[in-house]
């Protein structure tokens, strides 16, 4: 089992360079973070760019200045298994989960130990990524979010994902989906973190040039 999942990383990881899309990039006065941590990607936006019905959620955490997002395997995600049976699993379709962590410093000093790029975009674009979030929660009948439990950190809860997490569409995937519907030049033909964060640092850099 080992051995497969090794195998199918290792030619995973012999593709991993990924060419950016061409495109404009857009700027503005919203602030958008992407968070990579190690293997994994996460958006982050301060509560006052979150409007329409994902501001909800900012009632579970009274006082919360940011919200940042995540998405995984649902099982893996949340118990955090590390065997290789659990990672083979984790590569085959199946349900997911968001993690949202309510952050009352930002994701630049809150994840300082990290790398944490800052995109500045129109508020319609950020109006489509807080929308594209909303959509991507699995919801009842009453419209309500699916909570699914407490998450690893204090002011942080695990959400039921409409997605489908599978090997070719990871957390990464996800991240780099997200930010194209905000009007992003993101090539989302991803699956690692580096993919992602050497395409916001990109076109960071682009927007920093432009000022």
């Amino acid at each position: 089992m080992r051995t497969l999942v090794v195998a199918l990383l290792t030619g995973w990881l012999a593709g991993c360079a990924v060419a950016p899309m061409a495109g404009p990039v857009p700027r503005g006065e919203a602030t958008v973070y992407v968070v990579g941590r190690g293997w994994h990607t996460d958006i982050g936006l301060p509560v006052n760019e979150v409007t329409g019905p994902l501001a909800s959620l900012e009632s579970d955490f009274p006082g919360v200045r940011f919200m940042v997002f995540g998405f995984g395997e649902r099982d893996y995600y949340m118990e955090r298994k590390e065997g290789s049976g659990e990672m083979l699993a984790a590569l085959l379709p199946s349900k997911s989960a968001i993690l949202m962590t309510a952050l009352n410093a930002p994701p630049t000093e809150a994840f300082a130990d990290h790398d944490v790029v800052v995109l500045h975009l129109p508020s319609s674009d950020v109006a489509r990524i807080v929308t594209r979030l909303w959509d991507g929660l699995e919801k009842r009948a009453d419209g309500s979010v699916v909570r699914l439990a407490n998450g690893p950190y204090v002011g942080s809860m695990f959400y039921a994902s409409a997605d489908t997490y599978d090997g070719f569409h990871t957390c990464n995937t996800w991240t780099a989906l997200v930010l194209h519907d905000g009007g992003l030049p993101m090539n989302t033909q991803v699956l690692f973190a580096g993919q992602v964060m050497q395409q916001v640092s990109r076109i960071a850099a682009l927007q920093a040039h432009a000022e």
